[in-house]
């Protein structure tokens, strides 16, 4: 029986099927925490090789068949191939990464794989094809395969309900985050190796080659060659473990002092940048709160026990810093507690029975304006502001985090019906954004739609009691012309309402 730090919670069973101590290696599938530091995963990894003598293989795979698949969202996954590519090597361990060049060509790599393993051990994660995938590889294989939590703080079967709204969910944490404070993955779990070498079997490793070098150092002939959308250029954003600790040092050293003020402002970048390296697996959440834990010179006795729901107080941190655990910790994990809980977690029926109530109620109103998804995406809409916002996910692969409930509510407003605006809403964020198909994803675009919120009256066309938002409001909070002029699509950059003065 292996003896685990692993907490026993973050390991889930995908197949009973047995331990075969008489295999090569043990595999480890990286599927979402692709990265080889603060990892529950790898951390388990190393345990079995530990207990069997057995050497670790690190497999990273990138299938060029899932839904949006892109030059953009292809390139980033590269970039953390490429830097754990060259992290492994700099540690003597085993790494195989493998891109798909056409479809269904990977079916059988697994199977082989593990056909010699001892066990695999893999990551999990709610959302995307990736619950199905591990489903139908549990299936599939006849050694053992586990799924491991690295999602974050709180283990994803901590909460045995759905929490509805944020305020219930935060008592929850409240009361039961503080036990799992003690149990981090490790910092660095390949510092000292103590397990013997091995590399993918030849005969693998032949039929299915390991990408080459120059596909992972972006080479754009090479991507230029794979079945993927084209027209969704790389993002300056770059991805992979490197590029993703100079944002968080960054973030701690020159943006979290001001965090509170200035995230929702849109001419301030103000935001922490984080998003596609947690959604990609680059960075760990628990790297994050062990460095925001070092800059506040913060220990768990600083902790305020009662459990009151409140956004403030409870961490004893400074309002900058309690300001972004709330959006990192009950925002963020919210999502992925609906999403490891419901498999409709993208689906109109998963809204709260108000929310869709009242939408149908509405769902006949006349709409002032009307668009195509055609016209949203290319930003043929009236509205300067809102044009501004979809032109910089499409440019940049990010939206500014308020702008994005505005460019939401209005998609609501200027569609034939709900559903078709949550159609749209889904397809154009996860297109674009680097940090779309994830369970914080969905949290903000079905907040829109009143997940997670209240009725808010009084009770409007269209929205019913559906909170509203306007882009006059907003230009009333935000100075946002810079925003307009920085993100114009060069047809309209005049606000046809009064922008907030900067001070």
């Amino acid at each position: 029986m292996l003896v685990s730090s692993v907490p026993a919670i973050r390991i889930r069973d995908c197949n009973r099927e047995p331990i075969k101590a008489s295999g090569n290696y043990v595999l480890y599938w990286m599927v979402a925490a692709r990265r080889l530091s603060w990892n529950f995963a790898l951390d388990r990894v190393l345990e079995y090789c530990r207990q069997l003598n057995k050497p670790p293989i690190l497999f990273e795979a990138l299938r060029c068949d899932y839904r949006w698949a892109s030059d953009r969202l292809h390139r980033f996954v590269l970039d953390g191939m490429a830097a754990n590519a060259r992290e492994a090597a700099g540690l003597h361990v085993a790494y195989y990464p493998y891109v798909e060049p056409s479809p269904g060509a990977a079916k059988g790599l697994l199977e082989a794989l593990a056909a010699e393993a001892c066990v695999v051990v893999t990551d999990d994660f709610p959302a995307f094809f990736l619950p199905d995938m591990l489903a139908a590889a549990g299936k599939k294989l006849s050694i053992r395969l586990e799924a491991i939590d690295s999602s974050g703080l709180l283990p994803l079967r901590a909460a045995d309900q759905v929490y509805g709204r944020a305020v219930d969910f935060r008592r929850f944490l409240q009361k039961t985050l503080p036990a799992h404070l003690l149990d981090f993955p490790s910092a660095a779990p390949l510092a000292k190796r103590n397990w013997p070498l091995a590399d993918a079997p030849r005969n693998i490793a032949a039929k299915w080659p390991p990408a080459p070098l120059a596909l992972l150092d972006d080479d754009s002939k090479a991507i230029a060659a794979l079945p993927i959308d084209h027209a969704v250029v790389p993002a300056a954003l770059r991805g992979g473990s490197v590029n993703a600790h100079r944002c968080l040092h960054g973030f701690l050293d020159r943006k979290l002092a001001a965090y509170d003020e200035a995230r929702n402002d849109p001419e301030l970048d103000g935001s922490s940048g984080f998003s596609p390296y947690l959604h990609f697996g680059h960075l760990s959440v628990h790297e994050i709160f062990t460095g925001l834990s070092a800059t506040e010179k913060w220990k768990p006795e600083k902790l305020q026990l009662r459990a009151t729901g409140k956004r403030e107080g409870w961490w004893n941190m400074s309002g900058a810093a309690e300001s972004f655990l709330d959006e990192l910790i009950t925002w963020r994990e919210l999502g992925f507690n609906f999403c490891s809980q419901r498999s409709d977690y993208d689906q109109f029926s998963s809204l709260p029975d108000w929310a869709r109530q009242t939408l149908k109620t509405h769902a006949a109103d006349k709409r002032k304006h009307l668009y195509t998804l055609e016209q949203f995406e290319s930003t043929q809409t009236h509205d300067p502001l809102w044009n501004a916002a979809q032109t910089q996910i499409v440019r940049e692969g990010r939206m500014h985090n308020y702008l994005r409930m505005l460019w939401g509510k209005k998609i609501l407003e200027w569609s034939p019906s709900p559903q078709h605006a949550l159609s749209v809403m889904i397809h154009l964020n996860n297109k674009y954004g680097l940090d779309g198909r994830d369970p914080n994803s969905y949290t903000g675009i079905f907040w829109v739609l009143g997940r997670y919120d209240h009725p808010w009256p009084p009770e409007r066309p269209i929205f019913g009691t559906i909170r509203y938002m306007s882009s006059e409001n907003t230009a009333r909070k935000f100075s946002v012309k810079n925003y307009i002029v920085r993100y114009s699509s060069d047809r309209q950059t005049d606000l046809p309402f009064q922008s907030a003065r900067r001070a």
